[in-house]
């Protein structure tokens, strides 16, 4: 039985997605008898995310290339998600710079995807196919990325063994 404290629970989950309402529902339901208990209410909660919980999530996400500011959990994350053998291509840098600003100029928020296993060239390529997508349908998508990012940041946390 995993026996974290909710408040301490809590704030775990809140590292792996930033939206209140997913971390307060999934502690609510501690204590969980075991981890895959957990990551299917974690999964639960997180299906479907409002839009306004996708906007509140993606507040604290850097741009995809970007080297996250900050020693936190979540910054944490964010340079392991983003650690690839093309990482430090400058060539890729700038295009996806270049699309970055594109996608936020067409959907008015960063790009967001699961970085982790994925190259910087696979990435740029996901972004570039997605910013031809019409709104509502890159809207669902950056919700299910969400969910997959913190579903994958939750099982990191348990293999640690810090849930």
């Amino acid at each position: 039985m995993l026996t974290l404290s909710v408040s301490a629970l809590r704030d775990r989950l809140h590292t792996c997605l930033a939206v209140e309402r997913w971390a307060d529902e999934v502690a609510a339901g501690a204590p969980y008898v075991d981890a895959s208990a957990l990551v299917d209410a974690a999964r639960r909660a997180a299906t479907p995310l409002a839009r306004a919980e996708v906007d509140e999530a993606l507040a604290g996400h850097p741009r995809i290339g970007q080297a996250p500011t900050g020693t936190g959990a979540e910054q944490q994350f964010s340079r392991r998600e983003q650690a690839s053998a093309d990482a430090y291509d400058t060539e890729l840098a700038a295009l996806l710079a270049a699309g970055n600003r594109d996608y936020e100029a067409r959907f008015g928020r960063v790009f967001l995807i699961r970085a982790a296993g994925r190259t910087r060239a696979e990435i740029l390529a996901e972004l570039n196919r997605r910013i031809l997508l019409p709104g509502d349908l890159e809207a669902e998508i950056v919700a299910d990325e969400l969910r997959d990012i913190a579903l994958l940041r939750l099982a990191a946390l348990l293999e640690a063994g810090a849930v």
